[in-house]
């Protein structure tokens, strides 16, 4: 693939040809092959003879296989630009979810499991934390129950589950609805955004509710009356999801129940570093009781900015500050008493300056080398979209040279793909039973508007952020080392799988990476001096809301999931809980002032995180915010880009994935228990 010979990965890429109709029988095709072999373990094996060799090594063995085809197949309902693909990337996703669920719940392999942990055999750490591990999965799905009818029951709730997680996300990804404005209403849009929308005969645009829409106009039009009807549109978006996402928390708090917790957050939150849903709760409430007066006062800078704004244009106002304020005011406090204009800093960050700078930075702090496909070698089958760039990575010679892994790149906005950005393993790495190792794939998908090239998509800082962010979850999926897939990359304890994407959040914020990172895409030029110190000033500046915002998601979230009883879950207004909790913490007016009562809006059926891996666990991104401002404040600050530092992270924290307890990898880092006054020092409450 490559010219010389030490850049011809050892591994195959990855291929992507999938067909509507072969997406369906492979993933058939692979349920029945592990079917087999659970059966066949099965036939040969007993509670007397079952060992870690005989029964869980050949079915983690298996699943390692299994995982190479089935992330891929499920990976198409997120990127294709085919409906067909899509929709047959849904049907094996939940073939395969229905068959694990099937799998967790077979009281015979339950039945051998059981017998191997009481055995207590010697094995390595990683083994031994993967027989307690999916041994207790198996009493979490039911298996401890003594009744069969109470199985039957849990059974019938999870099938119940993933098919409304389904029709969640297929609601959530549905052609978004929109308004119709004129451009005097939409005053303040880049001429790049209005060129981009369909326009109407009488000269009226057709603004949707996505967010590369919708972002631009609550943060840049000057009408207050456009931002609230796509502020109102936007939380009203989804309004189907009300009802699945009602029964959803239902049954899920009947499930917790059946199993002996009090309710469902008890149940998810034992397997996280906080382990108990009380401490969680009281991390929030410390939270909140630290950031509401700094919330306020920040909200009461946005309000004399708002108060300025409006007499000079000689409009009425009264003394309230509305939800579809904040970011206009945000962008414009910042613009007017920090000299900061975000479009003005993207013209210096090229999308494809930018990638070749950020790559560079890590290669520099993890020992790593980034080769892209050239195009001649970029075959259709390794990619699943023109768009999609894909790299072979290998370590630096200082960390051996041997290869990697493969990332690939999916960066531009597309109708039917996933919008919001996010990082997804395609294959993981593991051991394979000959001892060879397979190595990882992962894919960075983002949807960044695209221009006539990728030299002219420019990035704002915040979306400068995001591509950070994310690529730190393929950095750790990349680099990660386990003997078994289960336990690979950002398989890890919720409330630490964002730390480490989080961490990199912070050489955003560094003077000396953004200077290399600049190149103005008209005249080369990096970032003058003072722009850049500017934009440094406003780090912190709407911190407390941000994070205030964060603690509201995850209070609702919490609350959901543990009524005090089944009937009052049951019973729960969810549209009215959600904008009440929202109200209570942001301390900023919506609708409900205006006469509408708590039930104007239905955000919680765009709350895609508490329907998927999240539920009762959105408290993991503060928590997971705190570990990475230690984990930097300990490792980074006094040199950023100090690559001792950077490899001794890399080892001691993503290489371990999630093969040890989390907290006994933070530990080993940091080399004490992390500490919450990096965090509180940073947002200047200590």
């Amino acid at each position: 693939m490559f010219d010389a010979e030490p850049f011809t990965p050892p591994q195959a890429a990855p291929s992507f040809i999938a067909t509507p109709n072969s997406i369906i029988s492979d993933a058939k095709r692979i349920i029945a092959h592990i079917g087999s072999i659970q059966d066949g373990i099965i036939r040969n094996e007993t509670v007397k003879t079952a060992t870690f060799s005989s029964v869980v090594l050949p079915l983690a063995h298996a699943e390692d296989t299994r995982r190479l085809e089935s992330n891929i197949l499920c990976f198409y309902r997120d990127v294709s630009p085919d409906a067909e693909l899509r929709k047959a990337s849904n049907e094996a996703h939940q073939l395969i979810i229905e068959f694990d669920l099937e799998s967790s719940m077979r009281q015979d392999l339950f039945q051998l499991y059981d017998a191997i942990v009481r055995k207590n055999e010697d094995l390595d750490p990683e083994s031994d934390r993967l027989l307690k591990r999916q041994h207790q999965n198996f009493l979490r799905n039911g298996l401890g129950l003594s009744r069969e009818q109470q199985r039957q029951r849990f059974k019938e709730i999870g099938v119940r589950l993933n098919q409304l997680k389904q029709v969640f996300r297929t609601n959530q990804m549905a052609k978004s609805d929109g308004i119709w404005f004129s451009r005097t209403e939409l005053e303040g849009l880049s001429k790049h955004v209005l060129d981009s929308l369909e326009q109407e005969n009488d000269g009226k645009l057709w603004l949707t509710f996505e967010y590369h829409h919708l972002i631009p106009t609550l943060r840049y039009v000057k009408q207050s009356e456009t931002r609230k009807q796509c502020y109102i549109g936007f939380e009203n978006k989804c309004k189907a999801n009300v009802a699945v996402f009602n029964e959803t928390i239902v049954l899920r708090d009947e499930a917790a129940r059946l199993l002996g917790y009090p309710n469902h957050a008890t149940f998810r939150v034992e397997e996280k570093m906080v382990k108990t849903a009380e401490r969680a709760n009281r991390f929030l409430s410390e939270l909140r009781s630290k950031l509401s007066d700094y919330g306020l006062r920040e909200l009461e800078r946005l309000k004399a900015v708002k108060k300025k704004d409006l007499g000079v244009r000689g409009v009425q106002t009264d003394d309230r500050f509305y939800l579809w304020e904040t970011e206009f005011y945000k962008n414009l406090l910042v613009e007017q008493e920090y000299q900061v204009d975000q479009r003005k800093i993207a013209e210096y960050f090229p999308l494809a300056q930018v990638l070749s700078g950020l790559l560079d930075v890590f290669e520099l702090l993890f020992g790593l080398r980034f080769e892209e496909f050239v195009e001649e070698d970029k075959k259709k089958d390794i990619v699943w979209h023109e768009d999609v760039r894909p790299f072979a990575i290998w370590n630096s010679e200082d960390e051996g040279g041997d290869f990697v892994g493969y990332l690939y790149m999916d960066l531009f906005v597309r109708e039917g793909k996933l919008e919001q950005p996010f990082n997804v393993n395609l294959q993981p790495g593991f051991s394979r039973a000959d001892g060879t190792c397979h190595r990882p794939s992962t894919a960075l998908i983002c949807s960044f508007p695209k221009g006539q090239t990728t030299r002219s998509t420019l990035l704002t800082h915040p979306e400068l952020i995001t591509l950070f962010h994310e690529l730190g979850h393929g950095i750790h999926d990349l680099v990660s080392v386990t003997q078994h897939s289960h336990f690979h990359g950002t398989n890890v304890a919720l409330d630490f799988g964002e730390a480490p994407s989080q961490m990199l959040e912070h050489w955003c914020w560094n003077s000396e990476t953004l200077k290399s990172l600049s190149y103005h895409y008209a005249t080369s030029e990096k970032i003058p001096e003072d722009m850049l110190q500017n934009l440094l000033r406003t780090r912190y500046v709407h911190s407390a809301l941000f994070h205030l915002r964060t603690l509201q998601l995850s209070t609702f979230d919490l609350m959901v999931h543990q009524p005090s009883t089944h009937e009052e879950i049951k019973n729960m207004n969810t549209s009215i809980a959600w904008n009440t909790v929202r109200k209570k913490i942001m301390q900023i007016d919506g609708p409900e002032v205006l006469g509408q009562g708590y039930a104007w809006g239905h955000g919680q059926g765009n709350f895609g995180h508490a329907m998927d891996e999240y539920d009762a666990g959105m408290y993991s991104y503060l928590y997971a915010q705190v570990i990475a401002d230690d984990l930097f404040a300990t490792g980074f600050a006094p040199n950023p880009m100090d690559s001792q530092a950077g490899r001794k992270y890399r080892h001691a924290v993503l290489e371990k994935g999630g093969s040890q307890d989390e907290m006994a990898t933070v530990v080993g880092f940091l080399g004490r228990e992390p500490s919450m006054d990096a965090f509180y020092k940073n947002l200047g409450v200590i």
